[in-house]
């Protein structure tokens, strides 16, 4: 019997190197290129890892690290399924190198993109970069694109010698966890969380000015920017952009759940308490940091009388397609509260047919907030996540103290 015990633990053993030996990366950390069809590589890296019998990796943007648990390879071929943003790699390896292609995965159609790798590579953009010749930490006020497309944003960045974290907020959230580096006088940043790819390059032109910017978004996205610095850079308030029709004071609406299940304001679970709205979609990086944290705050303000509701817009109409992408979503955060199909898609003229008695949708995520009546108090346009620092922790202080106030009105 010990014989045989022995025998099947040798053999487990065996199977397991066997299995991670099928995927053949190397771990450690690589930099990961994706090029778009201007030929302009947006780099990021990722960490990959052996865990258990599997090989999984972490994609690095700052301090957040995107955890990939679905890595499969067969010969030379390797499989790199996202989480989240219903995307994929298709590689093949030669040694420490991959090569092949990032898809991305619309309703209508799939976006391939070039994408390179290469192993025990820990640099973003520079082996061996030129010194810093000016540091960017601080706050900027930066203007994206031009003409009737200008869109002003503010930018926040920390430099510790050549390394360069930061992030961009705008009216409807941020560009996430940039992360990359000045070389001389150039600033260069990236992220990649699988779903968006993002590169801003610019001309430090003195301590107080960025110049010829050029900001590439995904496989084809381009556009200018330029920013001064300004500590009193400032974006409207977030909960003046969107508000209730003339006449109305209550949201309505039925969609389905996941489960095909109508669901309502009018349902029991809601009445006497105080309910948040996630305007959300699967697609939507915002989206994701919002529910990271929703998910945390429904655990404290549950138990005390708060319910929240997800209402989806994805990219396609199609019920099981969406369900799918949403169910990875739910796995992901472990999502407690309900999310709803609501059969429109994400175009915004879309989503403010499906809640008419909405001014207007101005971007994802929008959270709306009701009182234990049924009336909506306030709306929040966008969504600042842990990668813009300060302005993240300022709005949990402001949302809780909020929901405190209203769980301690009395009930109609």
């Amino acid at each position: 019997m010990i014989k045989k015990i022995i025998f099947s633990a040798v053999v487990l053993a065996t199977l397991t190197q066997i299995s991670i030996a099928q995927t053949k990366l190397k771990t450690g950390i690589w930099r990961g290129a994706l090029k778009n069809a201007a030929g302009q590589e947006i780099p990021f890296n990722f960490d990959v890892t052996n865990t258990g019998n599997k090989q999984e990796l972490a994609i690095i943007n700052s301090t957040e690290r995107f955890k990939v648990t679905n890595v499969t390879g067969k010969g030379d071929s390797v499989f790199i399924k996202m989480p989240l943003f219903d995307s994929e790699f298709k590689l093949t390896q030669t040694g420490d190198k991959l090569q092949g292609q990032f898809i991305k995965h619309l309703a209508d159609k799939d976006v391939p993109v070039e994408f390179t790798a290469t192993a025990a590579t820990p640099y973003r953009f520079f082996k061996d970069a030129e010194k810093p010749a000016f540091n960017v930490t601080g706050r900027w006020s930066a203007i994206m694109g031009e003409g009737d497309g200008r869109d002003t944003t503010v930018g926040e960045f920390k430099q510790a010698g050549a390394k360069v974290t930061g992030t961009f907020l705008t009216t409807t959230g941020d560009y996430r966890f940039l992360e990359g580096t000045v070389a001389g006088n150039q600033l260069y940043l990236s992220c990649f969380d699988g779903g968006h790819a993002f590169l801003f390059t610019a001309k430090i032109e003195d301590d107080n000015t960025l110049s010829d910017g050029k900001f590439y978004s995904g496989a084809t996205g381009i556009d200018v920017w330029t920013a001064v610095r300004s500590e009193y850079a400032k974006l409207p308030d977030a909960y003046s952009l969107t508000a209730l029709k003339p006449g109305y004071k209550k949201l309505d609406f039925n969609f389905k759940d996941l489960t095909g299940k109508p669901v309502s304001l009018n349902d029991d679970r809601f009445k006497n308490k105080v309910v948040i709205v996630q305007i959300l979609g699967s697609w939507c990086p915002n989206c994701m940091d919002e529910t990271a944290y929703m998910v945390n705050y429904y655990k404290k303000y549950h138990p005390k009388g708060v319910e929240i509701v997800g209402l989806a817009y994805e990219r396609t109409t199609d019920f099981g397609r969406s369900q799918k992408t949403l169910a990875q979503l739910k796995n992901r955060f472990d999502i407690k509260y309900p999310l709803l199909i609501t059969g429109y898609t994400s175009n915004k003229l879309e989503t403010a047919k499906s809640l008419p008695m909405l001014s207007k949708i101005v971007g994802f995520p929008t959270t709306i907030i009701i009182d234990k009546t049924g009336d909506v108090r306030k709306i929040h346009t966008g969504f600042s996540g842990p990668g813009t620092g300060n302005y993240y922790t300022e709005f949990i202080s402001e949302f809780e103290k909020l929901t405190d106030d209203l769980l301690a009105e009395k009930s109609k």
